[in-house]
């Protein structure tokens, strides 16, 4: 049995009743889809982001692709994004019909902006960051830079509620902005689910059409749209749970900022550089590690479950052969591929059982 589980769900969830309680009004109700729960769930997180309007959506990937689809991209389209990213950001892209075209990231685990305008063709019509991990990209360098290219700027940030630089958070800079509910996510649900952010009324009208089959109403098709509706049900578990968001967040930095101290002297970890201005959200916890494959086995023997986000980027996967990305294009990816370790430092772990993951490390390095 391990000493440090990575899973927290069965924590979290561990008195479900006033969710379940909830549930069943809906079911009294058969209000399934687009029920009154979503609109007051779509309400409370655009306030909790700031954003003008937020649409619930049925997954984080359905968010990024709608995010495109609202702009009119896809055939004959290019959309710059990282690397290194998980291939939902990839897939969403390549849904829409567009075309991904990949830059490298730097060591904030997000795409390295000095790159991002040598990708720009004739073909470009957006960049999609990635707030990887609950770190953001850097907004105000793409934001210029998409300025200047009058390119459109969606970002993924599904890792990344309540994320933000200079106080500004992620899904606010953008033309449009996806989230994940994913049930690892710090803000989720009891499956899969997504929210889309956006400032611009129009955007919001167009998400609402193509999320609902295109349907301008019951019987008038504007559009051809997907079937991509956030479930009522699961807007009751997004309400019980986004009150807490704030709170998780900021305990999840705070567990961050006990492993760094914790790493410090140590000199085979590195930590990732923290942006001055930022606030990182810590979706995941990640260190370079020397050696780290054998740490990994070292911390399983020890009842540490320890992962690794991701051991074989996304551009050398079997499925993105296509876009004719070889090894050794994207080499800080490579690196991090290479040297990256994820511990749990999640808003239910205790003090304890991150003592034991330091002591596993440290013991490992003879540290």
């Amino acid at each position: 049995m391990s000493k440090v589980r990575f899973s927290y769900l069965p924590q979290q969830f561990a008195d479900p009743e006033a969710i379940i309680a909830a549930i069943r009004e809906v079911v009294a109700r058969g209000d399934y889809t687009l029920g009154k729960e979503v609109g007051e769930f779509e309400s409370r997180f655009a306030a909790l982001l700031g954003a003008n309007h937020a649409v619930g959506v049925a997954s984080g990937t359905d968010a990024l692709k709608l995010c495109l689809m609202a702009l009119d991209i896809g055939p004959g389209d290019e959309v710059i994004t990282v690397a290194n990213t998980f291939v939902s950001t990839l897939g969403a892209i390549n849904e829409a019909g567009a075309r991904p075209v990949l830059v490298d990231c730097d060591d904030s685990f997000c795409i390295d902006p000095g790159k991002i305008e040598a990708a720009i063709t004739e073909r470009t019509r957006a960049i999609m960051p990635v707030h990887l991990t609950g770190e953001m990209a850097d907004m105000p360098r793409i934001a210029t830079i998409a300025g200047k290219h009058g390119l459109k700027v969606v970002e993924d940030a599904c890792q990344a509620v309540l994320a933000e630089i200079d106080g500004k958070k992620a899904g606010t800079w953008g033309d449009a902005a996806g989230f994940s509910l994913h049930p690892q996510k710090n803000l989720n649900v009891w499956g899969d689910g997504g929210v889309i952010t956006t400032n611009d009324p129009e955007i919001d009208r167009r998400l609402r059409v193509l999320r609902n089959n295109g349907l301008r109403n019951r019987d008038e098709v504007e559009r051809l749209g997907v079937n991509s509706r956030l479930d009522t049900i699961q807007a009751v578990v997004g309400n019980w749970l986004i009150g807490q968001t704030e709170a998780i967040s900021a305990r999840r930095a705070e567990n961050a900022g006990y492993y760094d101290a914790a790493f410090a002297d140590i000199p085979q970890i590195r930590l990732p550089s923290r942006r001055a201005g930022a606030r990182n959200v810590y979706h995941l916890y990640m260190v370079f590690a020397e050696d780290r494959d054998r740490l990994l086995a070292h911390c399983l023997s020890e009842g540490v479950e320890a992962k690794i986000h991701y051991p074989i980027p996304v551009y050398r996967q079997e499925g993105v052969k296509f876009l004719g990305y070889k090894p050794g294009d994207f080499p800080v990816t490579d690196r991090h591929a290479e040297t990256i370790i994820t511990f749990p430092a999640d808003q239910h772990i205790s003090r304890a059982e991150q003592d034991a993951v330091i002591a596993a490390v440290r013991g490992y390095y003879g540290a």
